[in-house]
């Protein structure tokens, strides 16, 4: 009994979405995908433990006062005050956190598509993210942390826009 083997053998086996995804797109959003399942995390943890670090803030409040400049500045100008605006607003940020991750990792697995509305959706839950401002403060962006993160989401939003070739 003889077998026979398609003579026809490639490599697009997926039909339309057979396109090979680029390896930096590929390796963005696995990142991106990585990132936003700790954002979730985060998200819920930040809320259940508003409380916490409210107090834990206001007791370092006397150590940072005599803290060197430097770490001082990584607390921001008003960590207290940021701190009982994060515990009165937890629900509100929670639901913008919740949002922000869920529009950036939808928005990655649809440029993992190839489908150029995907940039659009991770951007917009980009900006989503820092409309926490609104309710605690804006100060809170002048810390380390924060700019350390307005400077990953830059990096993302750039490199993602170098690859909107590959979409369609």
């Amino acid at each position: 009994m003889a077998t026979s083997t398609p003579t026809n053998q490639n490599d697009d086996w997926l039909g339309e979405h057979g396109d090979k995804l680029p390896t930096t797109i590929n390796v963005l959003t696995i990142l991106t995908i990585i990132w936003n399942g700790l954002g979730f995390i985060l998200a819920v943890w930040g809320y259940f433990g508003a409380q916490a670090n409210y107090d834990r803030t206001v007791k370092a409040q006397d150590a940072l006062a005599n803290a060197p400049d430097w770490a001082r500045r990584l607390a921001g100008p008003h960590p207290v005050e940021t701190a009982r605006a994060m515990l009165d607003n937890r629900i509100s940020v929670l639901i913008i956190g919740l949002l922000a991750c869920f529009l950036c990792l939808f928005g990655a697995v649809q440029m993992r598509k190839l489908k150029k509305t995907g940039f659009s959706i991770y951007v917009l839950g980009d900006v989503v993210g820092y409309v926490t401002g609104i309710f605690i403060g804006f100060d809170v962006f002048l810390t380390f942390t924060y700019l350390f993160f307005i400077v990953i989401t830059l990096l993302f939003v750039i490199l993602y826009a170098t690859q909107l070739k590959y979409m369609k």
